[in-house]
């Protein structure tokens, strides 16, 4: 248990990063989507290129980062570059998928933004709460600061949609 936890805490800052960016990032879209009255087709489609593409961008981001990182402190670092920048990618796919399934699902496709948002909601809860189990925070606490979070950045997508979809029509 003792392992399971120090690897947790050697990768929590990329598994937090890529599941809180892969459900902000994707249920942006999907919000942004839906305030401009999109299909819930467009809508699969911008998800899953947002997912696959901005998720595979976190993490070779994360993998160039600490390579440069390396690469200026002249030593083998003790991180491994390419762990990390899958750690962050995995992440961001998983979490970033949630918001999605409700689109897919034939029986969820007349509530399909009330259940994903619900959806999301409860995963960055969950994603913020589970911080807790390596950072002094409390689960209640850290949770929320990430729902916020994600809440505020979901609801200006949602507002830009509708906003910018009403000054073009």
């Amino acid at each position: 248990m003792q392992n399971l936890k120090s690897r947790l805490a050697y990768y929590i800052g990329d598994i937090v990063y890529g599941a809180n960016d892969g459900l902000i990032t994707t249920f942006a879209v999907i919000a942004g989507a839906a305030g401009a009255g999109f299909s819930s087709s467009v809508i699969i489609v911008l998800g899953v290129a947002n997912l696959i593409a901005d998720g595979f961008s976190m993490g070779a981001s994360k993998y160039l980062s600490l390579k440069s990182e390396q690469s200026v402190e002249g030593a083998f670092s003790k991180r491994s570059p390419f762990d990390d920048g899958l750690a962050t990618f995995v992440a961001f796919v998983i979490a970033g998928s949630l918001p999605l399934i409700p689109f897919i699902l034939p029986h969820t496709a007349e509530n399909a933004f009330q259940t994903a948002a619900i959806a999301t909601g409860v995963a960055f809860f969950v994603v913020g709460a589970a911080r807790s189990l390596v950072i002094k925070r409390h689960p209640l606490v850290a949770g929320l600061e990430m729902l916020v979070v994600g809440g505020i950045a979901s609801a200006i997508a949602y507002g830009l949609g509708s906003w910018v979809e009403k000054l073009i029509a």
